[in-house]
Protein backbone atom coordinates (compact mmCIF):
# COMPACT_ATOMS: atom_id res chain seq x y z
CA UNK A 1 0.00 0.00 0.00
CA UNK A 2 2.97 2.49 1.22
CA UNK A 3 4.27 1.93 -2.75
CA UNK A 4 0.67 2.79 -3.84
CA UNK A 5 0.17 5.84 -2.03
CA UNK A 6 3.83 7.25 -3.40
CA UNK A 7 2.09 6.60 -6.74
CA UNK A 8 -1.57 7.30 -5.93
CA UNK A 9 -2.35 11.26 -6.51
CA UNK A 10 -2.71 12.35 -2.52
CA UNK A 11 -4.78 15.51 -1.26
CA UNK A 12 -4.71 16.43 2.08
CA UNK A 13 -8.44 18.26 3.53
CA UNK A 14 -8.40 20.63 6.75
CA UNK A 15 -11.65 21.19 7.86
CA UNK A 16 -12.83 23.97 10.45
CA UNK A 17 -13.54 22.69 14.56
CA UNK A 18 -17.63 21.33 13.70
CA UNK A 19 -19.27 18.19 13.04
CA UNK A 20 -21.32 19.94 10.49
CA UNK A 21 -17.90 20.93 8.64
CA UNK A 22 -16.15 17.41 8.59
CA UNK A 23 -19.86 15.84 7.40
CA UNK A 24 -19.81 17.04 3.68
CA UNK A 25 -16.12 16.93 3.62
CA UNK A 26 -15.93 13.53 4.30
CA UNK A 27 -18.48 12.37 1.12
CA UNK A 28 -16.21 14.92 -0.61
CA UNK A 29 -13.21 12.16 0.28
CA UNK A 30 -15.19 9.01 -0.33
CA UNK A 31 -16.27 10.57 -3.94
CA UNK A 32 -12.44 11.23 -4.50
CA UNK A 33 -11.45 7.51 -3.43
CA UNK A 34 -14.33 5.65 -4.60
CA UNK A 35 -14.84 7.46 -7.92
CA UNK A 36 -10.91 8.78 -8.75
CA UNK A 37 -8.96 6.22 -7.26
CA UNK A 38 -6.80 9.24 -4.90
CA UNK A 39 -5.92 8.85 -1.46
CA UNK A 40 -7.16 11.66 1.44
CA UNK A 41 -5.97 12.64 4.75
CA UNK A 42 -7.59 14.36 6.51
CA UNK A 43 -5.39 17.18 8.94
CA UNK A 44 -7.84 17.90 11.83
CA UNK A 45 -7.79 21.08 13.56
CA UNK A 46 -9.22 20.83 17.76
CA UNK A 47 -10.33 23.24 19.76
CA UNK A 48 -10.87 21.80 23.23
CA UNK A 49 -14.44 20.61 22.33
CA UNK A 50 -14.88 16.90 22.61
CA UNK A 51 -13.69 15.10 19.29
CA UNK A 52 -16.35 11.66 19.70
CA UNK A 53 -18.58 13.00 16.77
CA UNK A 54 -15.88 13.46 14.63
CA UNK A 55 -14.10 10.44 15.33
CA UNK A 56 -17.04 8.55 14.86
CA UNK A 57 -17.76 9.84 11.37
CA UNK A 58 -14.16 9.06 10.10
CA UNK A 59 -14.13 5.32 12.20
CA UNK A 60 -16.17 3.19 9.28
CA UNK A 61 -14.29 5.17 5.61
CA UNK A 62 -12.20 3.14 3.02
CA UNK A 63 -8.85 2.06 3.97
CA UNK A 64 -7.60 5.52 1.54
CA UNK A 65 -9.16 7.93 3.93
CA UNK A 66 -6.52 8.39 7.08
CA UNK A 67 -6.37 11.24 9.27
CA UNK A 68 -4.11 13.38 12.03
CA UNK A 69 -6.06 15.07 14.72
CA UNK A 70 -3.50 18.22 15.64
CA UNK A 71 -3.12 18.99 19.77
CA UNK A 72 -6.17 21.42 20.82
CA UNK A 73 -5.35 24.72 20.62
CA UNK A 74 -6.10 27.06 23.48
CA UNK A 75 -8.89 30.04 23.75
CA UNK A 76 -7.47 31.21 27.46
CA UNK A 77 -6.78 35.11 25.93
CA UNK A 78 -10.34 35.60 24.54
CA UNK A 79 -13.16 37.33 26.04
CA UNK A 80 -16.02 35.01 26.88
CA UNK A 81 -18.43 36.87 23.76
CA UNK A 82 -15.89 35.92 21.16
CA UNK A 83 -18.03 34.91 18.15
CA UNK A 84 -18.25 31.32 16.84
CA UNK A 85 -16.57 32.29 13.52
CA UNK A 86 -13.87 34.14 14.98
CA UNK A 87 -13.17 31.27 17.26
CA UNK A 88 -13.55 28.80 14.38
CA UNK A 89 -10.81 31.20 11.97
CA UNK A 90 -8.55 31.35 15.12
CA UNK A 91 -8.50 27.17 15.56
CA UNK A 92 -6.96 26.94 12.40
CA UNK A 93 -4.47 30.11 12.47
CA UNK A 94 -3.29 28.92 16.09
CA UNK A 95 -2.64 25.10 14.71
CA UNK A 96 -0.62 26.31 11.35
CA UNK A 97 2.37 25.12 13.18
CA UNK A 98 1.83 21.46 13.88
CA UNK A 99 -0.37 21.61 10.99
CA UNK A 100 2.56 22.58 8.93
CA UNK A 101 4.59 19.39 10.30
CA UNK A 102 2.20 16.95 9.43
CA UNK A 103 2.02 18.43 5.95
CA UNK A 104 5.60 18.21 5.48
CA UNK A 105 5.36 14.13 6.40
CA UNK A 106 2.78 14.11 4.05
CA UNK A 107 4.47 15.99 1.25
CA UNK A 108 7.59 13.91 1.79
CA UNK A 109 6.32 10.40 1.87
CA UNK A 110 3.34 10.70 -0.40
CA UNK A 111 2.40 12.02 -4.35
CA UNK A 112 0.72 15.23 -2.76
CA UNK A 113 -1.30 17.21 -5.35
CA UNK A 114 -3.78 19.62 -3.32
CA UNK A 115 -4.88 20.61 -0.38
CA UNK A 116 -8.60 21.72 0.42
CA UNK A 117 -10.29 24.11 2.93
CA UNK A 118 -13.11 24.62 4.02
CA UNK A 119 -14.49 28.62 4.04
CA UNK A 120 -12.45 29.25 6.91
CA UNK A 121 -9.35 27.94 6.42
CA UNK A 122 -7.42 29.84 3.34
CA UNK A 123 -4.94 30.87 6.36
CA UNK A 124 -3.46 27.07 5.51
CA UNK A 125 -2.52 28.40 1.99
CA UNK A 126 0.56 29.64 2.43
CA UNK A 127 1.68 25.98 4.12
CA UNK A 128 0.54 24.80 0.56
CA UNK A 129 2.51 27.26 -1.69
CA UNK A 130 5.37 26.20 0.77
CA UNK A 131 5.48 22.83 -0.70
CA UNK A 132 4.04 23.69 -4.17
CA UNK A 133 0.78 21.55 -3.91
CA UNK A 134 -2.45 23.32 -5.43
CA UNK A 135 -4.84 25.15 -2.53
CA UNK A 136 -8.55 24.83 -3.09
CA UNK A 137 -11.72 25.81 -0.70
CA UNK A 138 -14.43 23.89 -0.66
CA UNK A 139 -17.17 25.96 0.31
CA UNK A 140 -19.82 23.98 2.23
CA UNK A 141 -22.91 26.43 1.88
CA UNK A 142 -24.83 28.27 -0.76
CA UNK A 143 -23.72 29.55 -4.00
CA UNK A 144 -25.46 32.71 -2.49
CA UNK A 145 -23.46 33.32 0.16
CA UNK A 146 -20.47 33.04 -1.83
CA UNK A 147 -21.72 35.41 -4.16
CA UNK A 148 -22.53 38.02 -1.28
CA UNK A 149 -18.71 37.28 -0.31
CA UNK A 150 -17.35 38.43 -3.65
CA UNK A 151 -20.02 41.13 -3.28
CA UNK A 152 -18.91 42.13 -0.09
CA UNK A 153 -15.90 45.05 -0.45
CA UNK A 154 -18.28 46.54 -3.30
CA UNK A 155 -21.34 47.06 -0.72
CA UNK A 156 -18.65 47.72 1.95
CA UNK A 157 -17.76 50.84 -0.52
CA UNK A 158 -21.27 51.78 -1.11
CA UNK A 159 -23.06 52.11 2.40
CA UNK A 160 -21.08 53.68 5.55
CA UNK A 161 -24.79 52.37 8.04
CA UNK A 162 -25.24 48.76 9.14
CA UNK A 163 -26.54 46.65 6.54
CA UNK A 164 -29.93 46.10 8.19
CA UNK A 165 -30.63 49.71 8.36
CA UNK A 166 -30.72 50.06 4.67
CA UNK A 167 -34.23 50.51 3.47
CA UNK A 168 -33.93 48.16 0.14
CA UNK A 169 -32.96 45.00 0.51
CA UNK A 170 -29.74 43.70 -0.75
CA UNK A 171 -29.35 42.86 -4.61
CA UNK A 172 -26.53 39.96 -4.00
CA UNK A 173 -25.61 39.32 -7.90
CA UNK A 174 -27.55 36.61 -9.24
CA UNK A 175 -29.71 36.15 -5.85
CA UNK A 176 -33.22 36.67 -4.81
CA UNK A 177 -33.02 40.24 -3.04
CA UNK A 178 -32.26 39.72 0.91
CA UNK A 179 -33.48 42.30 3.66
CA UNK A 180 -29.74 43.25 5.52
CA UNK A 181 -31.39 41.99 8.53
CA UNK A 182 -30.91 38.57 7.00
CA UNK A 183 -27.42 38.50 5.78
CA UNK A 184 -25.27 36.63 7.96
CA UNK A 185 -24.14 37.04 11.56
CA UNK A 186 -20.58 38.40 10.75
CA UNK A 187 -22.02 40.75 8.16
CA UNK A 188 -24.64 42.41 11.16
CA UNK A 189 -21.81 44.53 13.00
CA UNK A 190 -19.55 46.41 10.55
CA UNK A 191 -17.42 47.32 13.67
CA UNK A 192 -16.20 43.61 14.69
CA UNK A 193 -13.76 41.36 14.18
CA UNK A 194 -16.06 38.76 12.08
CA UNK A 195 -16.76 41.51 9.95
CA UNK A 196 -13.61 42.52 9.24
CA UNK A 197 -12.64 39.04 8.77
CA UNK A 198 -15.01 38.50 5.90
CA UNK A 199 -13.44 41.49 4.25
CA UNK A 200 -9.88 40.01 4.35
CA UNK A 201 -11.25 36.51 3.45
CA UNK A 202 -12.79 37.60 0.01
CA UNK A 203 -8.86 38.73 -0.75
CA UNK A 204 -7.74 34.99 0.48
CA UNK A 205 -10.17 33.53 -1.99
CA UNK A 206 -8.97 35.09 -5.13
CA UNK A 207 -5.33 32.90 -4.34
CA UNK A 208 -7.72 29.93 -4.55
CA UNK A 209 -7.06 27.46 -7.50
CA UNK A 210 -10.78 26.85 -7.64
CA UNK A 211 -13.72 27.24 -5.39
CA UNK A 212 -15.80 23.97 -5.11
CA UNK A 213 -19.69 24.50 -4.00
CA UNK A 214 -21.97 22.13 -2.01
CA UNK A 215 -24.99 23.30 -4.40
CA UNK A 216 -25.44 22.40 -7.83
CA UNK A 217 -26.64 24.45 -10.86
CA UNK A 218 -30.19 23.82 -11.08
CA UNK A 219 -30.75 24.67 -7.63
CA UNK A 220 -29.33 27.90 -7.74
CA UNK A 221 -28.73 28.73 -11.53
CA UNK A 222 -28.50 32.89 -10.98
CA UNK A 223 -25.81 33.09 -8.23
CA UNK A 224 -23.71 30.40 -10.40
CA UNK A 225 -23.79 32.10 -13.25
CA UNK A 226 -22.71 35.23 -11.67
CA UNK A 227 -20.10 33.87 -9.93
CA UNK A 228 -19.27 32.02 -13.57
CA UNK A 229 -18.68 35.42 -14.80
CA UNK A 230 -15.97 35.83 -12.71
CA UNK A 231 -13.97 38.82 -13.27
CA UNK A 232 -10.45 39.44 -12.08
CA UNK A 233 -9.01 37.81 -9.15
CA UNK A 234 -12.11 35.13 -9.17
CA UNK A 235 -10.86 31.84 -9.25
CA UNK A 236 -13.00 29.12 -10.97
CA UNK A 237 -16.09 28.18 -9.26
CA UNK A 238 -17.23 24.11 -9.28
CA UNK A 239 -20.62 23.14 -8.14
CA UNK A 240 -20.17 19.99 -7.22
CA UNK A 241 -23.78 19.33 -4.65
CA UNK A 242 -25.39 17.72 -3.02
CA UNK A 243 -22.78 16.27 -0.94
CA UNK A 244 -24.98 14.85 2.30
CA UNK A 245 -24.00 12.36 4.63
CA UNK A 246 -25.17 8.77 3.10
CA UNK A 247 -25.46 6.66 6.46
CA UNK A 248 -26.03 7.43 10.05
CA UNK A 249 -23.67 7.30 12.91
CA UNK A 250 -23.79 6.23 16.53
CA UNK A 251 -27.18 6.26 18.34
CA UNK A 252 -28.32 2.54 17.46
CA UNK A 253 -31.29 3.16 20.16
CA UNK A 254 -32.55 5.89 18.81
CA UNK A 255 -32.41 4.97 15.23
CA UNK A 256 -34.34 1.99 15.95
CA UNK A 257 -36.99 3.37 18.19
CA UNK A 258 -37.62 6.54 15.74
CA UNK A 259 -37.83 3.95 12.82
CA UNK A 260 -40.14 1.86 14.92
CA UNK A 261 -42.63 4.60 16.06
CA UNK A 262 -42.43 5.96 12.04
CA UNK A 263 -43.54 3.17 10.40
CA UNK A 264 -46.71 2.81 12.84
CA UNK A 265 -47.62 6.51 11.37
CA UNK A 266 -49.90 7.26 8.29
CA UNK A 267 -47.58 8.67 5.22
CA UNK A 268 -46.83 11.71 4.82
CA UNK A 269 -47.92 12.79 8.61
CA UNK A 270 -45.36 13.72 10.91
CA UNK A 271 -43.12 17.36 11.21
CA UNK A 272 -39.80 15.96 12.14
CA UNK A 273 -38.23 18.88 14.30
CA UNK A 274 -34.21 19.59 15.25
CA UNK A 275 -32.64 22.17 15.18
CA UNK A 276 -28.97 20.21 14.25
CA UNK A 277 -25.96 19.75 15.93
CA UNK A 278 -25.47 23.61 16.80
CA UNK A 279 -28.90 24.67 18.00
CA UNK A 280 -30.54 25.56 20.96
CA UNK A 281 -33.44 27.64 22.38
CA UNK A 282 -33.80 29.42 25.41
CA UNK A 283 -36.35 28.21 27.77
CA UNK A 284 -38.86 30.24 26.99
CA UNK A 285 -38.82 29.57 23.44
CA UNK A 286 -38.81 25.80 24.13
CA UNK A 287 -42.26 26.05 25.71
CA UNK A 288 -43.81 28.00 23.02
CA UNK A 289 -42.60 25.03 20.87
CA UNK A 290 -43.72 22.39 22.67
CA UNK A 291 -47.17 24.36 23.53
CA UNK A 292 -47.59 24.74 19.36
CA UNK A 293 -46.78 21.09 19.00
CA UNK A 294 -49.30 20.43 21.11
CA UNK A 295 -52.38 22.74 19.76
CA UNK A 296 -51.35 21.91 16.28
CA UNK A 297 -52.23 18.47 16.58
CA UNK A 298 -49.82 17.23 14.24
CA UNK A 299 -47.75 14.14 14.30
CA UNK A 300 -44.65 15.19 15.27
CA UNK A 301 -40.47 13.71 15.34
CA UNK A 302 -38.91 16.16 17.77
CA UNK A 303 -34.92 16.08 18.82
CA UNK A 304 -35.33 17.92 22.04
CA UNK A 305 -32.13 19.59 23.55
CA UNK A 306 -31.32 20.93 27.21
CA UNK A 307 -32.61 25.00 26.28
CA UNK A 308 -30.09 27.60 27.15
CA UNK A 309 -30.24 31.05 28.36
CA UNK A 310 -28.09 32.77 25.25
CA UNK A 311 -30.40 31.22 23.09
CA UNK A 312 -30.15 31.17 19.36
CA UNK A 313 -26.42 30.80 18.58
CA UNK A 314 -25.32 29.70 21.89
CA UNK A 315 -22.58 26.98 21.61
CA UNK A 316 -21.94 23.41 20.18
CA UNK A 317 -22.25 21.67 22.83
CA UNK A 318 -24.73 21.11 25.49
CA UNK A 319 -24.78 19.89 28.79
CA UNK A 320 -27.89 17.71 29.06
CA UNK A 321 -29.49 16.89 32.58
CA UNK A 322 -28.47 12.88 33.58
CA UNK A 323 -31.10 12.12 35.76
CA UNK A 324 -34.37 13.20 33.51
CA UNK A 325 -33.38 14.20 29.29
CA UNK A 326 -36.88 16.05 29.38
CA UNK A 327 -36.90 17.68 32.74
CA UNK A 328 -37.19 21.20 30.85
CA UNK A 329 -40.19 20.32 29.44
CA UNK A 330 -43.61 21.61 30.63
CA UNK A 331 -45.24 20.06 33.20
CA UNK A 332 -47.51 16.62 31.79
CA UNK A 333 -46.36 17.49 27.77
CA UNK A 334 -45.03 13.88 27.20
CA UNK A 335 -47.88 12.79 29.07
CA UNK A 336 -50.49 14.60 26.60
CA UNK A 337 -48.97 13.98 23.67
CA UNK A 338 -47.72 10.41 23.97
CA UNK A 339 -50.72 9.33 21.29
CA UNK A 340 -49.47 12.11 18.83
CA UNK A 341 -45.30 12.69 19.04
CA UNK A 342 -42.02 11.24 19.81
CA UNK A 343 -39.83 13.05 21.90
CA UNK A 344 -36.30 11.79 21.66
CA UNK A 345 -32.73 13.08 23.08
CA UNK A 346 -29.97 15.67 21.34
CA UNK A 347 -29.97 13.04 18.09
CA UNK A 348 -32.37 10.91 15.84
CA UNK A 349 -31.12 9.26 12.27
CA UNK A 350 -31.80 12.34 10.37
CA UNK A 351 -31.24 10.26 7.00
CA UNK A 352 -33.45 7.91 7.80
CA UNK A 353 -35.94 10.06 9.32
CA UNK A 354 -36.33 12.25 6.21
CA UNK A 355 -36.15 9.68 3.79
CA UNK A 356 -39.34 7.68 5.40
CA UNK A 357 -42.58 7.55 4.16
CA UNK A 358 -44.14 9.16 7.00
CA UNK A 359 -42.37 12.28 7.15
CA UNK A 360 -44.62 15.26 5.71
CA UNK A 361 -42.26 17.72 6.79
CA UNK A 362 -39.17 18.91 8.54
CA UNK A 363 -38.83 21.78 11.64
CA UNK A 364 -35.32 22.82 10.69
CA UNK A 365 -32.39 25.85 11.45
CA UNK A 366 -31.86 25.66 7.69
CA UNK A 367 -28.04 25.12 8.55
CA UNK A 368 -27.17 23.85 4.68
CA UNK A 369 -26.49 19.82 5.68
CA UNK A 370 -29.62 19.75 6.70
CA UNK A 371 -30.96 21.86 4.20
CA UNK A 372 -29.66 19.40 1.35
CA UNK A 373 -30.55 16.53 3.19
CA UNK A 374 -34.39 17.78 2.86
CA UNK A 375 -34.02 18.74 -0.70
CA UNK A 376 -32.35 15.13 -1.79
CA UNK A 377 -35.39 13.23 0.32
CA UNK A 378 -38.60 16.10 -0.94
CA UNK A 379 -39.42 16.98 2.49
CA UNK A 380 -40.94 20.32 2.75
CA UNK A 381 -39.45 22.66 5.33
CA UNK A 382 -40.47 25.27 8.53
CA UNK A 383 -37.40 27.43 8.13
CA UNK A 384 -36.66 28.67 11.58
CA UNK A 385 -32.98 29.98 11.36
CA UNK A 386 -31.07 30.60 14.51
CA UNK A 387 -27.36 31.56 13.61
CA UNK A 388 -24.33 31.59 10.91
CA UNK A 389 -25.82 31.92 7.30
CA UNK A 390 -29.40 30.30 8.35
CA UNK A 391 -31.32 33.41 7.65
CA UNK A 392 -29.99 33.34 4.13
CA UNK A 393 -30.43 29.86 3.62
CA UNK A 394 -34.40 30.43 5.03
CA UNK A 395 -34.59 33.33 2.34
CA UNK A 396 -33.35 31.25 -0.71
CA UNK A 397 -36.27 28.28 0.23
CA UNK A 398 -38.92 30.45 1.32
CA UNK A 399 -38.84 33.01 -1.53
CA UNK A 400 -36.51 31.83 -4.10
CA UNK A 401 -36.88 28.00 -4.31
CA UNK A 402 -40.41 28.16 -2.41
CA UNK A 403 -40.09 25.17 -0.49
CA UNK A 404 -40.65 26.42 3.01
CA UNK A 405 -42.48 28.70 5.24
CA UNK A 406 -40.38 30.80 7.05
CA UNK A 407 -41.18 31.65 10.59
CA UNK A 408 -42.05 35.04 12.52
CA UNK A 409 -40.94 36.11 15.75
CA UNK A 410 -43.25 38.54 17.79
CA UNK A 411 -42.67 41.70 19.18
CA UNK A 412 -40.81 39.33 22.35
CA UNK A 413 -38.27 37.94 19.57
CA UNK A 414 -40.06 34.56 20.10
CA UNK A 415 -42.00 32.27 17.95
CA UNK A 416 -45.35 31.90 19.51
CA UNK A 417 -47.00 28.29 20.12
CA UNK A 418 -49.98 29.77 18.53
CA UNK A 419 -48.18 30.40 15.39
CA UNK A 420 -46.29 27.25 15.73
CA UNK A 421 -49.59 25.61 15.48
CA UNK A 422 -50.40 27.37 12.72
CA UNK A 423 -46.93 26.65 10.34
CA UNK A 424 -47.29 22.18 11.53
CA UNK A 425 -50.92 22.44 10.51
CA UNK A 426 -50.27 24.68 7.27
CA UNK A 427 -47.31 22.23 6.34
CA UNK A 428 -48.76 18.97 7.10
CA UNK A 429 -52.32 19.00 6.00
CA UNK A 430 -53.19 22.96 4.85
CA UNK A 431 -53.22 24.16 0.96
CA UNK A 432 -49.65 25.65 0.99
CA UNK A 433 -48.29 22.89 2.59
CA UNK A 434 -49.55 20.72 -0.59
CA UNK A 435 -48.00 23.60 -2.78
CA UNK A 436 -45.19 23.26 -1.12
CA UNK A 437 -45.01 19.73 -1.16
CA UNK A 438 -45.01 19.93 -4.80
CA UNK A 439 -42.19 22.50 -5.67
CA UNK A 440 -40.36 20.06 -3.44
CA UNK A 441 -40.49 16.73 -4.98
CA UNK A 442 -39.52 19.21 -8.56
CA UNK A 443 -36.16 19.80 -6.52
CA UNK A 444 -36.23 16.36 -5.58
CA UNK A 445 -36.63 14.69 -9.22
CA UNK A 446 -33.77 17.56 -10.05
CA UNK A 447 -31.22 16.93 -7.18
CA UNK A 448 -31.75 12.81 -7.92
CA UNK A 449 -30.46 13.90 -11.73
CA UNK A 450 -27.69 15.87 -10.50
CA UNK A 451 -26.51 13.16 -8.10
CA UNK A 452 -26.50 10.37 -11.17
CA UNK A 453 -23.42 9.60 -12.81
CA UNK A 454 -23.89 12.03 -16.35
CA UNK A 455 -24.65 14.52 -13.43
CA UNK A 456 -23.04 18.55 -13.86
CA UNK A 457 -21.78 18.17 -10.80
CA UNK A 458 -20.15 14.74 -10.88
CA UNK A 459 -18.85 16.07 -13.96
CA UNK A 460 -17.41 18.90 -12.36
CA UNK A 461 -16.05 16.82 -9.30
CA UNK A 462 -14.27 14.53 -12.42
CA UNK A 463 -12.62 18.17 -13.99
CA UNK A 464 -11.41 19.16 -10.23
CA UNK A 465 -9.74 15.31 -10.01
CA UNK A 466 -8.04 15.69 -13.66
CA UNK A 467 -6.23 18.94 -12.91
CA UNK A 468 -4.90 17.50 -9.59
CA UNK A 469 -4.12 14.09 -11.39
CA UNK A 470 -2.07 16.54 -13.78
CA UNK A 471 -0.17 18.35 -11.35
CA UNK A 472 3.57 18.14 -11.17
CA UNK A 473 5.53 20.20 -8.77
Amino acid sequence: MEHTQQKQPHVAIVPSPGIGHLIPLVELAKRLVLHHHFFVTFIIPTDGSPMKPQKAVLEHLPDAISSIFLPPVSFDDLPEDTKMETRIALSITRSLPALRDSFKVLAESTRLVALVVDLFGMEAFDVAKEFGVSSYIFFSTTAMVLSLLFYLPELDEMFSCEYRDLPEPVKIPGCVPVHGSDLGDPFQDRKAEAYKRSLHCVKQYSLADGIMVNSFMDLEPGAFEALKKGGEGKPPVYPIGPLIQSGSNGGVDESDQCLRWLDKQPNRSVLYVSFGSGGTLSQEQLNELALGLEMSGQRFLWVVKSPHEKAANATYFNVHSMKDPFDFLPKGFLERTKEMGLVVPSWAPQIQVLSHGSTGGFLTHCGWNSTLESIVHGVPMIAWPLYAEQRMNAVLLADDLKVALRVKVNDKGLVGHKDIANYARGLIEGEEGKLLGNKMKEHKLVAEKALRKEGSPTKSLAEVAQIWRSHKK
